[in-house]
């Protein structure tokens, strides 16, 4: 049995998970393992995070994605119609996100696990602003379901709100 510093990180950090597995195992309608770090897509931002979060284990606002509130619901893609709208449909052949996937998701070929989209910082930093241009996986009150193609791209930081005017009345006015 190999003792040294490397080893016996690895021995326990594979003793972690497995304790982890067995406390706390993984739906099984979640695909990706457990890690002892955060995902590289974690330091994109809370907001595109989480959106990226919720469409990877199905439980987001795509329309393919369980919902407690409307389990009836169609869960045919309201942007084209032709297929369910799951994450794979959305982010890879969706055809009404065709434009914006050419110019930003080149490259992006799999949604699946162990794809290189979830090691690969620019890829995620690219599928960040397609999933911020067509605001894929939004709330569907949140934003308009489609985006034109001639919008600017994409800002990860949150909308700047004009400050308030307030008008300076005379003593005759009051």
């Amino acid at each position: 049995m190999d003792n040294t510093y490397s080893a016996l990180k690895k021995r326990i950090r594979e003793a972690l998970l497995a304790e982890w597995a067995s406390l706390f195992p993984t739906p099984g309608y979640y695909l990706h393992p457990p890690v002892l770090s955060p995902r590289p897509f974690m330091g994109l931002g809370k907001f595109v995070a989480g959106r990226i979060h919720q469409m990877r284990a199905g439980k987001s606002y795509l329309a393919a994605h369980p919902t407690w509130r409307s389990p009836e619901a169609d869960t045919s893609c309201p942007r084209c119609g032709l297929e369910p709208e799951t994450f794979e449909h959305a982010i890879l052949s969706c055809p009404s996100r065709q434009h914006s996937r050419s110019r930003l998701l080149h490259g992006v070929t799999s949604v699946d696990p162990e794809a290189p989209l979830w090691t690969s910082l620019p890829l995620l930093k690219r599928l960040a602003t397609f999933i911020g241009v067509t605001s894929t996986g939004f709330p569907p009150t949140m934003f308009p379901p489609t985006t034109p193609p001639s919008s600017p791209p994409f800002s990860l930081s949150p909308p700047r709100v004009p400050p308030p005017v307030f008008r300076v009345f005379s003593l005759a006015e009051v």
